[in-house]
């Protein structure tokens, strides 16, 4: 604060100039591309077919992936907070690797575990279970890629919470499911939202492990990310922009509720 004005102000501008060229430029640019040869095409480009698909199966990774990363995220959270034994420090670590991974190789180490050179391959393949280049794979990256984000929000809520109240709750009979419902749940149901609006969006936009392990099928394993790809490579610039629009929406979306979640969080504390 004791800073010069002068200073104070330029600081301003280099923030908001940065900010300006990185994202709001690019925003612009995306939408002026979307719209360039009008509107017709570009509700043409987000109800072709393939498009369609690409959405659905983009919506459906999501959701199981947050699913599951929810469940994960506080067992995980609960066990790493609330109880002490050995190897604790080594999982809080292993939780973190999607991070530390580039998702290209955490596609690959899927190929490995399911493709045809898994030792397990010839079992799958006779029971009919096909994992990679197939709808189980996209959505076994993409939970991989996002598990850590639901724990990693938790963690920090539950050790600032403490155990007394649960052990208090113990104490007096009440069952373990009781104590989650009625003590943890309400002191950490921020930061679970948080975590989920965070999970939401990184699953929505995957693309590194989900391009390894979907095989690039049109119309059967191309999530939205895939299919922009696709079109842009194709020389189908409008369309690519028009499908790259709904992403960004969606984002917007994200980041809306992302900041009204943390408001309420902070009110609440």
């Amino acid at each position: 604060m004791r800073e010069p004005k002068s200073i104070r102000r330029l600081l301003i501008f280099l923030a908001a100039a940065f900010l300006f060229l990185m994202l709001i430029l690019p925003l612009i640019l995306v939408a002026v591309e979307a719209l360039s040869k009008g509107w017709s095409v570009y509700i043409q480009a987000l109800t072709e077919p393939y498009a369609i698909k690409a959405l659905g199966l983009t919506i459906e990774a999501t959701v199981l992936a947050v699913a599951l990363n929810t469940i994960f995220g506080i067992a995980s959270a609960w066990l790493l907070t609330k109880f002490d034994f050995r190897g604790k420090n080594l999982l809080g670590s292993l939780i973190d690797l999607p991070f530390a991974i580039s998702p290209v190789v955490a596609g690959l180490f899927f190929i490995m575990l399911f493709g045809r050179m898994s030792p397990i391959y010839s079992t799958l393949q006779d029971f009919h279970v096909a994992i990679v280049f197939a709808v189980p794979g996209v959505i076994l990256a993409t939970v991989f890629v996002t598990f850590p984000f639901i724990t990693r929000e938790l963690i920090p809520v539950m050790e600032s919470q403490g155990r007394s109240e649960e052990e208090a709750a113990t104490t007096m009979g009440a069952d373990g499911w009781t104590i989650f419902r009625k003590v943890t749940l309400p002191n950490i149901k921020w930061g679970l939202s948080y975590g989920i609006i965070l999970c939401t969006a990184r699953a929505m936009g995957e693309f590194g492990a989900v391009s390894v392990v979907s095989g690039h099928i049109r119309g059967r394993t191309n999530t939205l990310p895939l299919h922009i790809e696709i079109l842009y490579n194709e020389y189908n610039f409008t369309a690519a922009f028009a499908v790259a629009s709904i992403l960004v929406i969606l984002a917007i979306v994200v980041l809306i509720l992302r900041n009204i979640v943390e408001a309420r969080g902070v009110k609440a504390q």
